[in-house]
């Protein structure tokens, strides 16, 4: 199965990306939600088998790229222990989910 890890913030998809394992693990940097679901309806379209999603899409995010994949791959969302949320706030500040 070949997968695929969008991450969000200040990207461009057509460059930000990467593949490892001739294109079975690739990784995409989208600069918002509606270009990650754009951007998943695309890799499944080319074999993507499961969607992994950066942290800061949040359930909200997560679950508008499963809708733009209607619901056909697995898609899943990164996420922490709460007791990381100091550490995640002083790395990324408090407005990490606003993409979301």
């Amino acid at each position: 199965m070949k997968f695929a890890f969008l991450i969000l913030g200040a990207f461009d998809e057509a460059r930000d990306r990467a593949q490892i394992a001739g294109g079975a693990a690739q990784i995409v940097g989208v600069p918002d939600v509606e270009a990650a679901c754009s951007q998943a309806q695309r890799l499944m379209d080319e074999g993507i088998g499961c969607i992994e999603l950066c942290g800061a899409f949040g359930e909200a995010g997560a679950r508008r790229v499963m809708q733009a994949t209607g619901g056909r791959i697995p898609v899943g969302y990164v996420t922490h222990a709460a007791e990381m949320d100091p550490v995640f706030e002083a790395a990324f500040g408090s407005g990490r989910k606003e993409h979301a």
